[in-house]
């Protein structure tokens, strides 16, 4: 995650001071990031995952943790609240929302961005048909990526519709428009576009209390374990593009985060944003948000338009 997502603030007199958030799979990525920029507006936000200081999950990463992701928080502004949870685990989740019930008496922002499977994905996915995937592997992607986005919602929501404002948000890779192309594997495939429809769908039953759903997707993503596989860091992320072309396109976490904090902070959000799919692009044009580096990089435009599209055009177009 970039430095500046960590420059210590003052949220008390922020947009979302007052509000409880959960971001669930805040380790690292977009997970972390998303926590800090709600807790620089000013939230309480607790912070989950299986990678703790004492005990790294199947990812295999032990350079963050999510004690260090609540760290992040109350740095920025916010006060951050690491609560180690699996979230396959029925009666974990369960706990957690006793937790934040009996502290907080409600939740206003839950943000699903479950994830895990990168390891996999590599192993078993790319490059294969589904049934060349093992399905051991595949059945384990639909479970990081389906069943504990479901676990969560089910166990989260009752204590969400205590909010006057509940917001869920479902953090998925594309959109709707996007992900209409076949996303080169089965199991990927119904992974990444089931938080579409979990939002779509809660987004009908969240109406009722005036609250919004929403699926967001950052574009090609520079997060710990993309610059990990790169071999560079975000200081030096640029000569990662002479081995790959479109990670000229590519965003930090901070930007999808920043627009998600303000389309949180937005009233008039349930209107404009429940039951879609958008991408940090289109949250960044419609709430002024740019990334770290000043630009407002467009990733899923630029697909749509110059990769499969065919339009002439270079990432630096889209930025």
């Amino acid at each position: 995650m970039n430095r500046e997502t960590t420059t210590p603030d003052d949220g008390r007199n922020g947009p979302l001071s007052g509000r409880i958030a959960l971001v669930a799979g805040a380790t690292r990525g977009a997970g972390r990031a998303l926590a800090v920029e709600l807790g620089r507006a000013g939230a309480t936000v607790y912070v989950t995952g299986r990678t703790t200081r004492t005990r790294a999950s199947e990812v295999g990463r032990s350079a963050e943790t999510i004690e260090e992701s609540a760290e992040l928080v109350t740095a920025a502004g916010g006060t951050g609240i690491a609560v180690p949870t699996d979230h396959l685990d029925e009666e974990r989740v369960r706990a957690l929302a006793e937790r934040i019930g009996r502290e907080q008496g409600r939740l206003d922002i839950l943000v699903n961005d479950l994830w895990g499977g990168e390891h996999l994905l590599t192993r078993s996915v790319f490059g294969r048909k589904s049934w060349e995937t093992p399905l051991a592997d595949g059945l384990r992607i639909l479970e990081l990526g389906v069943r504990s986005h479901v676990i969560t919602a089910a166990l989260l929501l009752p204590l969400l519709i205590r909010s006057d404002a509940p917001l869920h948000v479902e953090v998925t890779d594309g959109t709707a428009v996007s992900n209409r192309r076949y996303r080169e594997n089965m199991y990927y495939d119904l992974a990444k576009n089931a938080p579409i429809r979990l939002a779509f769908g809660l987004g009908q039953e969240l109406a009722e209390y005036g609250g919004a759903a929403v699926a967001v997707s950052p574009g090609f993503l520079r997060s710990e374990q993309m610059l990990a596989h790169f071999g560079v860091a975000e200081e030096n992320w640029r000569d990662a593009i002479a081995r790959e072309p479109a990670f000229a396109i590519a965003e930090s976490p901070s930007y999808l985060a920043r627009a998600v904090a303000a389309l949180a902070a937005d009233p008039d959000r349930a209107a404009r944003w429940n039951g879609r799919s958008t991408s940090s692009g289109e949250l960044a044009r419609a709430y002024d948000v740019r990334d770290v580096d000043g630009s407002r990089p467009d990733a899923w435009a630029y697909f749509e338009d110059v990769t499969y599209g065919g339009k002439d055009g270079s990432p630096d177009d889209y930025r």
